[in-house]
């Protein structure tokens, strides 16, 4: 799920973040993807899929004649952005909470953007806990390192 585009479209605007579409997607028009092709294209499961659904964190997903449900591109993009807020470790509820905002139009931009940058203060937060802790690790595999050369000159 790298560099995808992702698009929210709402009443009047259409929201695009993120880079390039990925690779193996049908043209638009021609997208419909069935369970199984997203959960390919996506890692995802079907239980995951459809649990998404059933809780608000997917849009509507239209239904083949035979009830099957057909995704789109924009769906594929919708999951792009659902695995980064996961990545940056949004609450589900917060996440469902952003799918209705969305859904809801544009109307809700302020929200949307203090849920956002809330989301992004805990990640900057987490990305300092994070390089103390690669700095402790540096500290300890140089001693190592060091400890290591210093054997093998005592040994030669």
């Amino acid at each position: 799920m790298d560099a995808m585009t992702v698009t929210e479209i709402t009443d009047t605007r259409s929201d695009t973040c993120a880079g390039p579409p990925q690779g193996d997607r049908r043209p638009d028009g021609k997208d419909k993807y069935t369970i199984s092709e997203v959960a390919a294209l996506t890692g995802l499961t079907a239980h995951t899929l459809r649990w998404y659904e059933r809780i608000g964190l997917m849009p509507h997903i239209d239904r083949s004649h035979t009830g099957q449900r057909r995704y789109t591109n924009r769906d594929l993009d919708w999951l792009a952005l659902v695995g980064k807020l996961r990545l940056t470790g949004m609450p589900v509820a917060d996440m469902v909470r952003y799918a209705e905002l969305v859904r809801a139009g544009d109307h809700t931009y302020a929200e949307r953007f203090e849920l956002l940058k809330a989301t992004r203060e805990d990640v900057l937060a987490r990305i300092a806990e994070l390089q103390g802790t690669l700095a402790v690790l540096d500290r300890k595999i140089s001693f190592y390192a060091d400890a290591g050369r210093a054997l093998a000159s005592e040994r030669a």
